[in-house]
């Protein structure tokens, strides 16, 4: 803080999830206000948090619709575009209701710059980045194509690190992206893992009846899009149930997003929607009992310099509730899980669907590696081991405000 005698006041801007079920910016959030910090918050509206406006454990939430969402670069601009005229709005509102001295941007869209260095050079206010997304890969992921789109979101990356003074990376991987890319300097960035809080992500008493007569439940959870792997995880589906003969699984898919629809449609013409649940976004208790009674966890998404390079925000989740983890080989996701995961080889997909049957078929060591998952989430992960660095970085950029 920098003073005892005033309150710093802080703006957080995030696109992709509304607040609170966007669960980073809400602990990012509530830990700034439980340090004395004022924290006001824009987001869209969705997920059943529909308010224009409302207070939450002390948060000013200020919210705006968004169009439809569309698995295309025209509707992308298209929502975009439209993100950044209500963000402005709110902005402005926000500054005349509440005030702020910080404008904390989190991507993606890589546009936020556009909002945060309007108040930083005609107000003065601080920019901290919160680099969540590497969105250049993300669209390679996507579209597989290095075009003119591809080359502006460089671009706009690179203007939102030249706007912002402080950077804050989900990992090691993006923080060599904000001192290569981003040109800043280490003493402008800092890693704050997007590690769940153990006190109100934990597990409860397991419901049989989300196994559906099964004698097995793997679970998903997370977003439903093309880089995320999902058609590979109904592709394994099937070669388990053909091939394996293995109809004792049942599969819970919790998440939405835009390829939904397309996935549902590919494990109808698979043949397996008798063994796919898609239950779409789930919050609070209900995801918490639904992965709980799990007996095993997987993140199906495949090698991309995009996947290489994110913290999967699933895994850690998967952990803190001490599940055993099947995932893709991957940079982050082992580092993240080290040993509690197996680990198939990268797009493998025959491989991955016998390493599900390696942890089903045995109960030990699933248990051993999903006590591992929790101790590593208790001793070195989880959120109160993150944020005395959020509250240094704050403490950095506003020692001179």
């Amino acid at each position: 803080m920098t003073s005892l005698n005033r309150v710093d006041k802080v703006l957080i801007v995030v696109e992709n999830l509304p607040v609170p079920f966007d669960r980073r910016v809400w602990m990012e959030a509530t830990t700034l206000q439980k340090a004395g910090y004022q924290v006001s918050t824009i987001s869209p509206k969705g997920n059943g948090f529909e308010k224009d406006y409302e207070e939450i454990e002390g948060i000013h939430i200020y919210r705006h619709p968004l169009p439809p969402e569309e698995s295309s670069v025209k509707g992308y601009l298209r929502e975009y575009s439209w993100a950044v005229s209500w963000q402005f709005r709110l902005a402005q509102r926000v500054w005349q209701e509440q005030g702020f001295d910080v404008i904390h941007i989190c991507n993606p869209p890589d546009l936020l710059f556009l909002v945060a260095g309007w108040y930083k050079i005609f107000h003065g206010v601080k920019v901290i980045f919160d680099h969540h997304d590497l969105s250049p890969e993300m669209y390679i992921a996507k579209y597989n194509r290095r075009d003119v789109f591809y080359y502006g979101l460089r671009l706009a990356e690179r203007l939102t690190y030249a706007t912002a003074d402080l950077a804050i990376a989900t990992n090691e991987s993006h923080r060599k992206i904000a001192l290569t890319r981003g040109g800043k300097n280490p003493k402008q960035v800092f890693v704050v893992r997007s590690a769940p809080d153990l006190s109100r992500f934990h597990f409860i008493s397991p419901n049989p009846s989300y196994r559906q007569g099964k004698k097995y439940l793997v679970g998903y959870m997370g977003v439903m899009g093309e880089p995320e792997g999902i058609d590979y995880l109904l592709r394994m589906v099937r070669y388990l149930v053909t091939e394996k003969k293995r109809k004792d699984i049942h599969f819970m898919l919790i998440g939405s997003g835009p390829a939904a629809e397309k996935l549902k449609a590919l494990s109808k013409k698979l043949e397996v929607t008798e063994f796919v649940e898609f239950t779409g976004f789930k919050t609070g208790k209900e995801l918490l009992e639904r992965l709980s009674s799990c007996d095993v966890c997987v993140e199906p998404s495949p090698k991309s310099a995009y996947n290489e390079n994110c913290t999967m925000n699933k895994i850690l989740e998967y952990m803190a509730l001490g599940k055993p983890i099947v995932q893709f080989d991957l940079r982050e996701g082992r580092r993240s899980a080290e040993g509690a995961s197996l680990y198939a080889k990268p797009n493998d997909e025959i491989e991955f669907a016998h390493k599900i049957i390696e942890l089903l078929d045995s109960p030990q060591l699933r248990e051993k590696m999903g006590t591992e998952g929790r101790h590593r989430m208790e001793d070195i992960l989880e959120w109160r081991h993150q944020a005395p660095t959020l509250l240094e970085a704050y403490a950095e950029v506003l020692q001179f405000l």
